[in-house]
């Protein structure tokens, strides 16, 4: 057995540096086999491409997570359709295909600037859209 000048033998000072090590290696197995056996992981937003606008002005962008591009591209021109039965600066206050929709907005005299996010449990679409006011 070694001893260093204060009495504590080198086995046992070593011994103090391989436990936290151990648990550690433990405790990184334990999270890789909790995350193997957890529910579905969140899925990452995809991007898009806008589907053509119905009327006059585009669509500037289209991004969805948990769903599709093309119920995203269903459910930017069901928006379009709800918000414009009011007039061409309307707004939607009800459900579209079943999503809940929030709208922001900067408009001018002759357009509108908007950015539309629409949630259905996890599903999320999310599109801006210029609208010409002309």
């Amino acid at each position: 057995m070694t001893t260093s000048a204060r009495g504590i033998t080198v086995r046992a000072v070593l011994s103090r540096l391989y436990i936290p090590s151990g648990l550690l290696s433990v405790a990184v197995a334990l999270t890789l086999t909790a995350g193997a056996s957890a529910g579905p992981v969140a899925s990452a937003a995809k991007t898009c491409t806008p589907p053509k606008y119905p009327g006059s002005g585009y669509f500037t962008s289209l991004s969805v997570t948990g769903t599709s591009c093309a119920t995203g591209s269903k459910i930017a021109k069901a928006y379009y359709k709800c918000r414009t039965a009011k007039g061409p600066s309307g707004r939607c206050s009800k459900r579209v295909s079943g999503y809940t929709c929030k709208e922001t907005r900067k408009a001018i005299a002759t357009e509108i600037n908007a950015k539309v996010t629409c949630k259905k449990g996890r599903a999320t679409v999310k599109h801006s859209y210029q609208q010409n006011l002309d």
